[in-house]
């Protein structure tokens, strides 16, 4: 059986594997489904239509799972996945999605979220992020693999920040940051790339100075975006001479460009 600590309320309508333990005065709702070595901490709340997978540490007064933050939620049936080997610490607030967009919010795996996040209805957070105290993401924000968002970070409904992307303390985001970039500011502006962030992932030196290269083509060329998504395009031809992971980091930049609908922070 499940480690439950006298205190705890557990829907018996939930489903708890054996190896989770739950502590004290948390309570777990009717639906909620949580994996395999997972601890839910003192004074956690989780509700609805939750997944929660292995070897998760939650802490306490975070609320996992709660309706979605939005006037136009009328109590359809909605959820919230969240992937395996995640820490949320304390008073971390995820909501589930609406029915008006993906109708899920998506936590991935691996990722360290620290005190007083909030993660609103329909986003999608990756893998490897790390999300510093008090930031914000609005709903329908798209977070990409090995993001770090600074402390305080507050960023605006519909925003997507692509994968290895860092923002300073502080910022606010009201644009779409490309992958690699570093941002910050009020509202934010790009900084170059995460060099020492892309380092501590292994990228080697070519693979630094070729995306350097790509973000020159970006922000210093004076190039439209069309333009600049026609150059980096370029780039990928067998012509262009890329080794093939400096043409996976090329190709991710251009096709997340391709997505961008608010306009990239500059």
């Amino acid at each position: 059986m499940a480690r439950i600590h006298p205190s705890a309320i557990v829907d018996p309508r939930a489903e708890l594997d054996d190896t989770v333990e739950v502590g004290p005065y948390s309570i777990i709702g009717a639906g909620v489904r949580i994996g395999a070595g997972t601890r839910v901490g003192p004074h956690v709340v989780i509700e609805g239509a939750t997944t929660i997978g292995r070897d998760n540490r939650i802490h306490p007064y975070a609320s996992i799972g709660a309706a979605p933050q939005d006037k136009k939620y009328g109590g359809e049936p909605t959820a919230l996945e969240i992937g395996d080997r995640n820490t949320l610490r304390e008073c971390v607030t995820i909501n589930r999605g609406t029915v008006q967009h993906r109708a899920v919010t998506r936590l991935g795996s691996d990722n360290w979220i620290m005190a007083y996040v909030h993660v609103a209805h329909d986003c999608i957070v990756g893998d490897q992020v790390v999300i510093a105290n008090s930031t914000n993401l609005a709903g329908h924000v798209e977070i990409g693999d090995w993001v770090i968002l600074g402390g305080a970070t507050q960023v605006h409904q519909f925003c997507k920040i692509g994968a290895h992307a860092m923002t300073g303390t502080g910022t606010i985001v009201l644009h779409d940051i490309p992958p690699y970039v570093m941002a910050s500011g009020n509202t934010a502006s790009a900084h170059g790339i995460n060099t020492e962030g892309l380092r501590r992932r292994g990228f080697e030196a070519g693979r630094i100075e070729t995306l350097r290269r790509a973000y020159r083509i970006l922000y210093k060329s004076g190039a439209t975006m069309q333009q600049a998504r026609e150059t980096l395009r370029a780039m990928l031809e067998p012509s262009a001479g890329l080794g093939e992971r400096e043409r996976a980091d090329v190709a991710l930049l251009a096709g997340f460009l391709d997505t961008v609908t608010r306009g990239i922070v500059r």
